[in-house]
């Protein structure tokens, strides 16, 4: 019988780098990737207005047990490797998390300036939820109290400053080999990405890698942003007093 896939749950919240690192971990050629699995099924309970809502909702399944069960399953193309980003914010509390002792997960933080200042340009209305920073703490704990310690976590900034550095730590930390080629890839649309690609993957659509670091947050955010960084800080914090 052959051996079930290393599974990778990827937990960030929304402008993370997130698709950056599913292209990373892709790149390596042992590892399938899924994007934001529970995403339809979280815009169907709640019914918040996301770009191209009804296209998502159509594209995946809106039963979150059976986007569970399906992460049990194989890994797509029988990959030894399976690498599942998933936002904070779709795992409603209700949601089945029995997977959760099934698969390695991992978080991945970002400064909440240099998210909201970058999520204010998708969404025009922005709350706490929606950029998942209190999701992500929570369900940090919950791993750490299920496996009987702390999932690794990236910060991104730490990424694009030395990608080679941190993403052999974090390869170390799952458990799986570092691959150089984790590193590189080719521009354009994959098939691998959700269907809402067009609202949010035009910058990671013209890389080929990581980005060169700059100013985490170029320009003073509104006043009503800035409220909410305050905070999401306390739950950045955290996470980031133990990043790898």
């Amino acid at each position: 019988m052959d051996a079930p896939p290393i599974r990778i749950a990827m937990w960030s919240g929304p402008r993370n780098i997130s698709t950056a690192m599913m292209r990373s971990f892709e790149a390596r050629g042992d590892c399938s990737v899924t994007d934001e699995p529970f995403y339809a099924a979280y815009l169907k309970r709640t019914g918040i207005e996301h770009p191209m809502r009804d296209e998502v909702i159509a594209s995946q399944s809106c039963d979150p047990r059976a986007v569970a069960a399906m992460l049990r399953g194989p890994a797509p193309g029988s990959r030894p490797i399976w690498y599942q980003k998933h936002m904070t914010l779709h795992m409603l509390d209700d949601f089945d998390r029995g997977w959760f002792a099934e698969v390695r997960h991992a978080f991945l933080i970002r400064d909440p300036r240099a998210v909201l200042a970058s999520y204010a340009s998708k969404r025009a209305d922005v709350t706490l939820a929606d950029i998942g920073f209190v999701q992500q703490r929570e369900l940090f704990e919950e791993v750490a109290e299920l496996f009987g310690r702390p999932p690794p976590v990236v910060e991104a900034a730490d990424v694009l400053a030395n990608p080679g550095r941190t993403l052999e730590n974090l390869c170390a930390a799952l458990g799986m080999s570092y691959l150089t080629s984790m590193l590189r890839w080719a521009p354009g649309r994959r098939a691998s990405d959700g269907v809402w690609a067009p609202a949010w993957y035009q910058s990671v659509e013209r890389s080929t890698g990581f980005a060169t670091p700059g100013a985490e947050v170029a320009a003073p955010l509104a006043a009503h942003l800035e409220r909410l960084a305050d905070q999401a800080q306390p739950h950045y914090e955290a996470l980031w007093r133990l990043r790898l």
